[in-house]
């Protein structure tokens, strides 16, 4: 599908509404309700993983608009098995049926409370898709995109059950490699994944940390 006319519109912008027009994820995301093509890259993470349970709890940082959080209700089934999924941006979230959504800035000192006070207990997930917004400079966006994956990484530590999973997004570029190490120090398995989902021309890949190993001085 070809975009007929360019009036108006930036060549970035033309290009963008074009490669949507024609990105099959984007059509199958409006047939079955999803708020955004994003949703696939986490159902492709658990269709390898099988992380998302019936009955656990979840936290989604990042969540707006809400697509991640979506699939997780999907999966856990919090209405029918007690679950619990809760998401957190900045960007307030549309209602989600099954879930908590929250609008706070998840760098608010008082958000890792709010929480796990949401959560009722320790998570069995803690899921990022954080990013920042993009500045056009290489180092600066995956620096700032790595710091969101820290961010989270330490949160993640505090409220993890043993044998929880940890999933972030981050961006090829160097400096993900200290994020990494650090993962292996906490998870029995820790892996570089690129979703089938995930657009070919991106940098950006997802870490899976599984088996959570709590430390003596996580909480």
């Amino acid at each position: 599908m070809r975009v007929k006319t360019a009036r108006g519109r930036t060549v970035s912008s033309q290009r963008w509404l074009q490669r949507q027009l024609n990105d099959p994820y984007v059509v199958e995301a409006k047939k079955r309700g999803y708020r955004s093509r994003a949703a696939f890259k986490l159902l492709q993470l658990d269709d390898q993983f099988r992380f998302l349970k019936p009955g656990g709890r979840i936290v989604d940082l990042g969540a707006a608009p809400g697509g991640w959080t979506q699939v997780a209700v999907e999966r856990v089934r919090p209405q029918q098995t007690g679950g619990v999924v809760v998401g957190i941006d900045l960007t307030p979230i549309e209602p989600i049926p099954g879930a908590t959504v929250l609008a706070k800035d998840f760098y608010d000192d008082d958000a890792p409370a709010v929480l796990e006070e949401l959560l009722g207990g320790p998570a069995d997930v803690v899921m990022s898709d954080m990013a920042a917004a993009a500045t056009g400079e290489t180092q600066v966006d995956h620096m700032r995109i790595m710091g969101l994956a820290e961010t989270a990484h330490d949160f993640a530590r505090h409220v993890l059950k043993p044998g929880g999973t940890f999933v972030a997004k981050v961006l090829r570029g160097g400096t993900e490699r200290t994020l990494l190490d650090r993962l292996k120090q906490d998870f029995a398995k820790v892996r570089h994944v690129k979703p089938e989902a995930s657009r070919a021309d991106s940098a950006e890949m997802y870490v899976v940390g599984t088996g959570f190993r709590r430390h003596g001085d996580d909480r």
